[in-house]
């Protein structure tokens, strides 16, 4: 029997909740986007301060190439500690609840993120500024391992067949929200600030406000996970932790494949963010301000893509949607990064295409994870599946592009988006060919 990436759930609709009680799928969708928006707020805050704001705080003895990548390697860390964060609240998870390991998970989170916005310059505090970052940092990965709480997998199950593709889409439009007001709020203090008022104070702004949107996604998180309609929910579709270790001992095979599902989308995640801010920034005289609002419109075609690619997947099948986002990413990859070289026009031609192919991709990238695992294991096996492919496919992305194309050319970092392309399209052909476990039901 093989084991194919579709849209149907191996488990069936529950029918544990009584009819008076039911859980629609729209009761999930709120709090799923709403807690997405404020985790990937929180992580491109820092992604972009990391190229416009810590090189010269926090790196003022570099040159300003130097000072981007060190902080790139701040930008990776906290994707190497989410897997160990997905772990340690996993353990939490089964040992006190999901609403206590929320809860110490998203004060994590937004206290680190917060926290960010009081660190001293160099000139202040010297190397303890760029330990305490780092430090700081390392809590955003830890706590973002901890804030899965199965509602991504919970809102595919619970809506009906023929529509399980467009809601497994829903949690990513999270993602490109939180992206899209973290641009637009550093664009306004760009824009509005003296350098030297937004290098001094006017960058922790973004920083504090990640706090109260984290408050916010917490008690809307909360409001739904507390409430025994969902726990009943999460017990009878069996998406409660299970050890990591029996996990990895039962569905092994499906970790490792798994990781490599969704790797050309998280690549291309930073590829058309993070990547070419700092191309821009350091090699162009291309306004900031300018390519800020750029990535947040380029966020709203990529938005249009995600709701058209969860829509096509019901009708076609979320294989084919991978297959051939894997394929568009690979084509974007040869071509596109010359185009940051090109001037205004080709810099927007670069967003505009980059996020319609990245909404498209992502979209069905993550449910396609909790698909391959069945019932057993599919609370843990997709959590941690998802903190390693973000950190082979996203968190090294901005350090390895810019080095590559700083020592080789921009074709040099597509060829880096390139071989996550080849890695997509490889899995998607072994999870067609092995029985990744015997329970499994094909489309």
């Amino acid at each position: 029997m093989t084991s194919t990436i579709n849209n149907s759930s191996t488990v069936p609709h529950s029918g544990a909740v009584d009819d008076d009680h039911r859980v629609s799928p729209s009761d999930i969708a709120v709090g799923v986007i709403i807690g997405r928006t404020s985790e990937f707020f929180d992580f491109f805050v820092f992604a972009i301060a990391s190229v416009i704001v810590f090189p010269a705080r926090l790196f003022p003895f570099l040159d300003p190439l130097t000072g981007t990548l060190w902080s790139f390697v701040l930008v990776a860390l906290a994707f190497v500690a989410r897997p160990l964060g997905t772990m340690m609240f996993t353990s939490l998870d089964r040992r006190h609840g999901r609403v206590t390991k929320l809860t110490v998970a998203l004060f994590l989170l937004g206290t680190s993120t917060v926290a960010m916005g009081l660190v001293p310059s160099y000139e202040t505090a010297g190397w303890w500024a760029i330990a305490m970052l780092a430090l700081l940092r390392l809590g955003q990965g830890l706590a973002l391992g901890g804030t899965w709480d199965g509602l991504a997998p919970l809102l595919a199950i619970t809506a009906s067949k023929d529509q399980r593709g467009f809601y497994a889409m829903i949690p990513q439009l999270g993602a490109l929200v939180g992206m899209a007001v973290a641009a637009v709020l550093f664009a306004y203090l760009v824009m509005t600030l003296s350098a030297e008022d937004f290098l001094d104070w006017g960058w922790r702004y973004p920083f504090f406000v990640a706090f109260a949107i984290n408050v916010v996604a917490l008690f809307a998180r909360l409001r739904i996970v507390d409430t025994p309609e969902f726990k009943e929910l999460f017990q009878a579709n069996e998406l409660t932790p299970t050890s990591l270790r029996g996990t990895l001992r039962q569905d092994g095979r499906t970790v490792l494949l798994g990781i490599f599902v969704p790797l050309a989308s998280f690549a291309m995640f930073h590829m058309v963010t993070v990547f070419p801010l700092s191309w821009i920034f350091l090699y162009t005289d291309e306004t900031l301000g300018r390519f800020l609002l750029l990535t947040a419109f380029g966020a709203g075609l990529g938005l249009l893509a995600m709701l058209f690619s969860g829509w096509l997947s019901d009708r076609i099948g979320r294989q084919k949607i991978l297959i051939w986002g894997a394929w568009a990413i690979a084509a974007f990859a040869l071509g596109a990064p010359l185009l940051l070289n090109g001037g205004p026009a080709g810099v927007t031609a670069y967003l505009m295409i980059g996020f319609v192919i990245l909404g498209f991709n992502l979209a069905q990238s993550s449910g396609a994870v909790a698909s391959l695992f069945d019932q057993r294991n599919r609370y843990t096996g997709s959590a941690f599946v998802s903190a390693l492919a973000w950190m082979f496919g996203a968190g090294f992305a901005p350090l390895s592009a810019l080095l590559l194309s700083t020592w080789f050319g921009l074709f040099a970092a597509g060829l880096y988006l390139l071989s996550g392309a080849i890695c997509t399209l490889l899995s998607l052909a072994v999870a067609r060919q092995i029985a990744l476990h015997p329970k499994a039901q094909d489309e």
